[in-house]
């Protein structure tokens, strides 16, 4: 028998509703199943609450038990669970033969699945021996039954039954053996490992070592059984030690990649099939922390990742996208490339919502898969160009970043990429365009024809020359043509009075004047470079005349043909002073800024005067080129630098290390290994160290020292919640009753439970725990007070101090391109300027007190703010936990007094986190302290 009674969970029992011993006993006998089971339930119910109802139990062996109904079967088994077994005496009762022969009927019923349930209710009474040892031989019968999922659950009765009372299956490691060994089914085998390894390890060696073979093809829970049993056998000095540690590693690095692939190919598919974008959202977060933790076993999947771009939202595609750029490698970069170019000929077919984003997406992606592998970018630099002249302004620029990158990069495809953007300048319509594909060409055309070519089709895009006089002339033929359009159309107004018809009605005739204003627009058309330059665009201006220039002094020292040299000079100063002239003039639409004048007016003195000087020839052909390769090398160090810092945690080892198995080391059994704190070291939950120094700047004194209750307050932030552990401290000699601690918040923060009521002792502590959730980044502040009730009653209360909620917590850097930044920096309307009020002298110095206090990443590149300068101006951006953008612009000088001016522009899409980031800077500079 047992010698204690066990322990149940405490039930809810309604007592206005508990039925009599009577009433319960005719519901048994005279009800239906469903007051049968309503009564059975009531019983049970009563019994673990410690009311057993002794006598009902003969009258549920007589009306119950007989019953084929399966919920009453089930319900049954947890009774014979719950019920007393036993008399005073500690005898059996002898009612409970007859339960046994009940379930020994069960054990042998025809439906398998009242079988197997009967087998795992047995694991629950495995302590009383008198009720299983008569149902032993039927329980053995049941490992040679036909179905497998009786076989499973008689293997694991068999071994309760054995565990808990060995001599009655004292033959249990050679039935377990003989039935492993004839066993098909690979969770029955499972099982039969895991109870062989638990009775006769030394058996369940042998038996793994006769099936090593087959250890790769076998399934993943029989393979995690035989690493549990290996681990077991490292444990212990055995023979076969050094066979079971290799047979462990090889196991342990199937079952790290089978289930990593299994649970990524599962996310996959939810992530595609699922319609709400916040769950598409969380199952991609896992899908891209799977894949940092198991590396390239996930890379199979790339293409199935890639349906998931077929989503309308934007950050869904965002999320997946960056998914597969770290997915990509070089055996399957030109199935994505070629994926990612169909849905961008998509974009350009369809119009849907949003395609403009979407195709700005994909050109970048594209990008950045070119430029990592060099193998693919001949095959779509092409595609790409087509877009040039896209109306969507961001992609187009998009495409002009990339092809000015391939062509630096791969000088292979300069001739091809130079002759594609030659024939593509006429559909260009944008400045920003212009301006990098005028670059390129100026910078990478190196053949005398293709010179020629660029330089007829930058006629053709300019059109007539001089600018100013061919606007005068047109404009004067144009008023000539109005004042004889005026002259016809008075004509043709006073032919087209009232006239009467052979019929006698009246008739007027317009058809003349539709037909001149219809045709009106075909005279003003203009080429697309001179449209914009009459529109007021000098920059594009400059950036021509800068063009020109270099691809004239390209061509001069190609060639020993001065005379031609000389025509193409001539022509290119015409068409740079013809810009200027004009845009001194009338006909444009502003006037030409200093800047622009200045530059184009230095290119013509370098074509004029300066000619064959090899400084001036070095600055046009040389100098301009190896900036942009040197600002390509930084950009590449920045992310080399990044991939460097992510993959920090890995640790590094020499080829010649020493490798240590830890199962060959000679401990002895009370040493074992605790494999339990290994799998914490493995999954990263031991790795977690808090600072004892940082704990106590997070504490909160919430009352003072000669209040009657001093409290204080420990700020833990952990993940979107803030968890407060408030200590109180009764400082009087009297009973404070009916203690509450009430909280109230200010800012996007929600108190999730409010405090219970407590009484504290004279001097005595108390710890409250208080859990505040947070919704955004906005500085929060959290108040509150303390109610008490003292000796007769009388009622008290302290104010606490404010606690203010640091949002340096929920904003970590992070990195963006100049384009997304700028284009964020647009769309933002919420802005805060703060000025700079510092005593540092050092203008780098106070950009990184500030990324250090505002917890912000610098875009600008180190090579643009090196050099000796009192001016800085540099890009900041950070992201927060709630995906809100932070941006950042610095501008400050050193004076001639040695101190910084200047001031902090913050952007950002919601107010509160601008407000937040200005004040951070601005108790920044007021704790700084000067230096000594």
């Amino acid at each position: 028998m047992s010698t204690e009674a066990p322990c149940y969970t405490v039930v809810f029992e309604d007592n206005t509703e508990t039925p009599s011993t009577q009433e319960l006993r005719s519901a048994l006998e005279k009800g239906t199943d469903d007051d049968k089971l309503e009564a059975l339930r009531k019983i049970i119910v009563a019994t673990i609450n410690g009311n057993p109802q002794a006598s009902l139990l003969m009258p549920i062996i007589q009306y119950i038990m007989p019953s084929k109904n399966k919920q009453l079967k089930k319900l049954l088994h947890f009774y014979w669970e719950v019920c007393p077994k036993y008399d005073e005496n500690g005898k059996l009762k002898q009612e409970m033969i007859l339960v046994v022969n009940a379930i020994r009927n069960d054990l042998q019923h025809p439906n398998e699945y009242i079988r197997g349930a009967t087998l795992r209710f047995l694991q629950k009474i495995s302590r009383d021996a008198e009720l299983l040892e008569p149902l032993v031989p039927t329980l053995r019968a049941n490992l040679e039954h036909r179905h497998s999922y009786v076989r499973r659950a008689a293997v694991f009765a068999l071994h309760t039954v054995h565990r808990e009372h060995p001599s009655l299956v004292p033959d249990a490691a050679e039935l377990i053996q003989t039935f492993l060994a004839a066993e098909s089914d690979a969770s029955c085998k499972r099982n039969a490992l895991v109870f062989l390894a638990s009775v006769a390890l030394p058996r369940a060696v042998e038996w793994l070592r006769s099936v090593w073979d087959g250890i790769v093809s076998m399934d993943e829970g029989l393979q995690m059984a035989v690493i549990e049993m290996i681990r077991m056998d490292c444990a212990h000095e055995t023979t076969h030690r050094v066979t079971s540690v290799f047979m462990f590693v090889l196991c342990s690095r199937l079952l790290i990649r089978k289930p990593s692939a299994a649970a990524a190919s599962c996310l996959v598919t939810l992530a595609t099939k699922e319609s709400d974008n916040n769950v598409k959202l969380i199952v991609l977060d896992r899908l891209d922390a799977l894949r940092e933790r198991h590396g390239r076993v996930l890379d199979g999947l790339i293409m199935d990742v890639l349906q998931v771009l077929s989503s309308a939202d934007m950050e869904v595609r965002r999320k997946a996208m960056n998914i597969v750029l770290s997915m990509t490698s070089g055996r399957n970069a030109e199935e994505v490339v070629l994926f990612l170019k169909k849905q961008l000929l998509r974009t350009q077919e369809q119009d849907f919502d949003k395609a403009s984003d979407y195709r700005q997406l994909l050109i970048q992606s594209i990008h950045v898969l070119a430029v990592k592998f060099p193998e693919v970018a001949a095959g779509v630099v092409h595609a790409l160009m087509d877009f040039l002249g896209d109306s969507n302004n961001p992609s187009a620029l998009d495409v002009v970043a990339f092809v000015r990158e391939v062509v630096e990069k791969f000088p292979a495809l300069r001739s091809a990429i130079t002759e594609k953007l030659t024939n593509t300048l006429w559909s260009i319509r944008s400045g920003k365009v212009f301006r990098g594909v005028l670059w390129i060409l100026g910078e990478y055309v190196e053949e005398l024809a293709d010179i020629e070519a660029v330089l007829a089709e930058i006629r053709r895009i300019v059109g007539e020359i001089p600018i100013l006089a061919a606007e005068v002339r047109e404009a004067e033929g144009s008023s000539q043509g109005g004042e004889q359009g005026g002259e016809e159309s008075a004509g043709s107004s006073g032919g087209s009075k009232p006239r009467v018809l052979a019929d006698g009605t009246y008739a007027t005739e317009s058809a003349y004047t539709v037909t001149s204003a219809r045709a009106e627009p075909s005279k003003t058309a203009k080429p697309p470079l001179r449209a914009l330059i009459l529109g007021g665009d000098f920059f594009t201006g400059a950036v021509l005349a800068a063009a020109l220039t270099k691809l004239v002094l390209r061509f001069g020292e190609l060639t020993s043909d001065q005379t031609r040299v000389n025509a193409l000079r001539a022509e290119a100063m015409l068409t740079m002073t013809s810009i200027i002239r004009v845009g001194q003039s009338k006909f444009v639409t502003a006037p030409i800024d200093e800047d622009s004048n200045e530059r184009i007016l230095g290119c013509i003195q370098t074509l004029s005067e300066l000619r064959g000087r090899p400084e001036v020839e070095e600055m046009f052909l040389k100098d301009t080129r190896s900036a942009y390769a040197k600002m390509l090398g930084a950009q590449e160090k920045r992310a080399a630098e990044k991939r460097e810092t992510e993959s920090a945690k890995e640790q590094a080892v020499q080829v010649d290390d020493l490798l240590t198995f830890r199962q060959f080391s000679k401990k002895s059994l009370d040493n074992a290994v605790d494999y339990a704190e290994d799998l914490g070291k493995a999954t990263g939950a031991g790795e977690v160290h808090e600072d004892f120094i940082s704990n106590l700047s997070r504490i909160s004194q919430l009352t003072g020292f000669s209040d009657p209750v001093y409290a204080e307050a420990y700020v833990k932030m952990h993940g979107f919640d803030i968890l407060l552990d408030v200590l109180l401290v009764n400082q009087t000699p009297n009973t404070l009753q009916n203690l509450c601690l009430d909280f109230a918040t200010l800012g996007d923060l929600k108190l999730v439970e409010r405090p219970t009521v407590y009484t504290i002792a004279p001097h005595g502590f108390q710890s409250i725990k208080a859990t505040i959730k947070v919704s955004s980044t906005e500085t929060g502040v959290i108040f509150g007070s303390i109610l008490w009730e003292g000796p007769a009653l009388a009622e008290s209360c302290i104010i606490l101090n404010d606690i203010h909620i640091d949002i340096m917590d929920y904003i970590k850097p992070a990195y963006c391109t100049e384009t997304q930044f700028r284009n964020m920096w647009t769309e933002f309307e919420w802005e805060n300027r703060v000025n700079v009020s510092t005593n540092m002298d050092d203008p780098r110095e106070y950009l990184k007190h500030v990324m250090k206090s505002t917890n912000m990443s610098c875009l600008t590149p180190d090579g643009a703010m090196s050099g000796d300068c009192d001016f800085l101006s540099a890009n900041m951006y950070a992201r927060s936990l709630f995906g809100e953008d932070a941006l950042a612009n610095l501008s400050i000088e050193k004076t001639e007094a040695g101190t910084i001016v200047g001031h902090v522009r913050i952007r950002s899409k919601t107010q509160g986190i601008a407000l937040s980031l200005g004040d951070r800077i601005t108790m920044s500079q007021l704790s700084r302290k000067p230096p000594i």
